[in-house]
């Protein structure tokens, strides 16, 4: 099985993540997004990373992959099979994808990709606005809902926590840091989520390329 992308992307990183926590082997072919690879525009018509491929399989979508390989191999479940835990886990990775990201994005776009890679100045006042005052709401909204035992939904691991642990990669690359004073919930889990081994190798291997 083949991923075209990137793991500096959260949404490639959260589908290597669910398939390292699932015991499957990804190979990636490392791949920009709006590549023209005829394999990887095969795959992904659009040019979004992920592309991912499993023979004449071709598909893209982090959450639509994710649900293939469920699918596949459905133990460990990333994705509970009682109605009411599925869609409570469905909301989650969907706020992760559409609402979290986007705010933490801007971090890293304009502090990382865009001075690093793009060779052009970042938008310094949209980073700073993000972590100042997009975040804050969202890491609140988080703290209520982290569960005692440190988990999203059904006081496990589930898909929710790997979504929405991922764009927190990203951020924390380009200088954020959760304030454990205010969000002391948010600050453990996602730390403690940083750790598991399937996150921690993509971490290091990200770092090494960033140089930090």
């Amino acid at each position: 099985m083949i991923v075209y992308g990137s793991s500096l992307s959260p949404f490639v990183r959260k589908l290597l993540v669910v398939a390292d926590e699932k015991g499957l082997v990804l190979e990636v072919e490392p791949t920009a997004p709006n590549s023209t690879d005829p394999a990887f525009r095969e795959a992904s018509p659009f040019g979004k990373i992920p592309g991912f491929r499993d023979g004449d399989f071709a598909i893209s979508d982090s959450t639509a992959i994710i649900s293939y390989l469920e699918a596949l191999r459905p133990d460990p479940p990333m994705v509970p099979r009682e109605p009411k835990l599925r869609a409570r886990t469905v909301w989650y990775d969907e706020f992760a994808d559409t609402i979290l990201t986007p705010v933490l994005a801007k971090m890293f776009f304009n502090r990382i990709v865009s001075p690093k890679f793009m060779g052009r100045p970042g938008d310094l006042a949209a980073a700073d606005k993000a972590e100042h005052e997009e975040a804050p709401p969202l890491m609140a909204y988080l703290e209520g809902v982290i569960a005692p035992t440190g988990y999203l939904v059904d006081d496990r691991l589930t898909l929710a926590d790997l979504a929405v642990a991922s764009p927190f990669v990203n951020a924390m690359h380009a200088g954020y840091e959760i304030d454990a004073d205010a969000y002391p919930k948010v600050a453990a889990y996602v730390a403690g989520l940083h750790t598991r081994p399937s996150f921690a190798a993509h971490i290091a291997a990200e770092k090494a390329i960033l140089g930090g």
